[in-house]
């Protein structure tokens, strides 16, 4: 056993130093600082995606980096963990930041329960949130299930977000450690996330710059622009948000350096309907399993596999649906706008669950996040609080000509449609034989016919709809 008393950070969804508010509680303790990450895919009920794991895996290379590979991984189950480095080092304090996942929170006050029965100071911080779920609640008492008063009645009315601190240098156990990334096994054994490196920059020095960009040029068209997918306006600094690279915090308070217009408003509402996600997972931990309108627990899903293959790899006959699920596969990110378009087509044309939709996703997305991802998909398909009502069905043809006018990111994801003029782009099939055959498009070989008929599905949605409404 190490003979002089230690603390211990355990690194969970807050991969950095800069703002991190409870390494910086321990450092005010004195004692040298152990750095942990485990991971626990025991305890854990929402397996990590392969995308997301790709995007742990450098993440957890760039903060050992940074903290002078003093980094210790472990993987299995926290509480063992913890409980045999009890054994191994002399610990007075441990600490983290908190999660907000069901099964997080039951395995957090087990592991705190057992720590302070041992005689440790246990601490916990909030580190990923603006404001707490528990904090924001209505005059009743009662939580919000609708954004806009939640965000401008309970966030914007309350006490401001916590104030970022600043980095500073952190006394950390420095004892030999073989920083083995390897050994968590978390990249996938075929080369699918290969694709991934020329895209992303997944380090905390290249983050910076990327912030920086975004509020000195992107965000200056940002509320406007951020409907378009080929354009530039998106921060994509998601995946970033949701390990912890960089705190909303920061992000925040970014916001507030700049002049006041309706483009940093709406970023930071952004922010906000961020925050509105993890505030209905903690009020209403079911809705990880269920629809939160129970009504729609007798909609009458139809679930064709066959549909369901064609939409994920991008083979539905529609060419904004289409680019937005290639994108997802190619980069592991999707455009907002694509996503509602294509959530919405898969839910209410193909009449798929949501939830087939949600785990593709989840394992595509380097952003995957349990909150946001359910959240968002209960949205779009009516079935959660405050969600778009199920009769706003999203016209693929519509949404590709108003938000990709000319075409360049459909394009970009459809290269076999590349010279099909304008008029045509997002609805092939009805473009004269003369125009297919000229640009060397045979539908149905070069690209395929649509799998429904989007008059049709519409029609059978909204009938669906009409059965449970009551």
């Amino acid at each position: 056993m190490l003979e002089k008393t230690i603390s211990i950070h355990w690194f969970r969804r807050d991969l950095r130093v800069e703002d991190n508010p409870s390494l910086d509680y321990l450092n005010s303790l004195e004692e040298p600082i152990m750095c942990i990450y485990v991971l626990d895919e025991i305890n854990n009920d929402d397996k990590i995606g392969q995308a997301s794991k790709y995007f742990l895996n450098e993440s957890l290379k760039s903060l050992n980096s940074i903290l002078n590979n003093c980094l210790h991984l472990f993987k299995g189950c926290a509480f063992e963990i913890l409980e045999s480095l009890l054994k191994d080092f002399k610990i007075k304090n441990i600490s983290w930041n908190r999660c907000y996942e069901p099964w997080s929170i039951k395995r957090d006050k087990k592991i705190k329960s057992f720590l302070e029965n041992e005689g440790i100071n246990v601490k916990s911080f909030n580190g990923s949130l603006l404001w707490e779920p528990w904090t924001v609640l209505k005059k009743d008492d009662t939580p919000y299930k609708v954004f806009s008063p939640y965000y401008k009645r309970g966030c914007l009315e309350s006490a401001a977000p916590r104030y970022p601190i600043k980095s500073k240098k952190f006394n950390l156990l420095n004892i030999s450690n073989d920083f083995e990334i390897n050994k968590l096994k978390l990249l996938p054994k075929n080369n699918w996330y290969r694709k991934f490196e020329k895209i992303w920059k997944i380090d905390h020095y290249s983050l910076k710059s990327q912030v920086s960009d975004f509020f000195e040029k992107k965000i200056q068209n940002y509320k406007l622009g951020r409907n378009f997918p080929a354009k530039h306006n998106v921060s994509r600094l998601s995946p970033y948000i949701h390990f912890g690279l960089v705190s909303p915090n920061m992000l925040w308070y970014e916001c507030e350096n700049l002049i006041q217009n309706e483009n940093v408003q709406h970023f930071k509402s952004e922010l906000g309907w961020r925050e509105f996600s993890y505030y209905l997972l903690y009020h209403f931990p079911q809705i990880t399993k269920k629809n939160l309108q129970v009504k729609f627990d007798k909609f009458p899903w139809k679930n064709k596999n066959d549909h369901l293959v064609k939409w994920q790899k991008g083979l539905t006959g529609y060419p904004i649906v289409d680019a937005g699920m290639r994108e997802l596969w190619q980069t592991g990110y999707m455009h907002n706008r694509v996503r509602m378009i294509v959530g919405s087509f898969l839910v209410k044309n193909l009449l798929i669950h949501w939830k087939e939709g949600e785990k593709w996703f989840w394992d595509c997305l380097l952003d995957a996040d349990l909150a946001n991802n359910n959240v968002g998909w209960q949205w779009v398909a009516g079935t959660g609080a405050d969600a778009a009502p199920y009769f706003r069905i999203f016209n693929p043809i519509s949404q590709g000509e108003k938000f990709d006018t000319d075409g360049e990111y459909t394009k970009k994801y459809i290269p076999e449609l590349k010279n099909l003029p304008s008029k045509y782009l997002f609805c092939p099939w009805a473009a004269p034989e003369e125009v297919l055959k000229s640009n060397s498009i045979k539908l149905g070989l070069d690209y395929p016919y649509p799998i429904v008929d989007i008059k049709q599905s519409r029609e059978l949605a909204l009938k669906c709809f009409s059965e449970i409404k009551s």
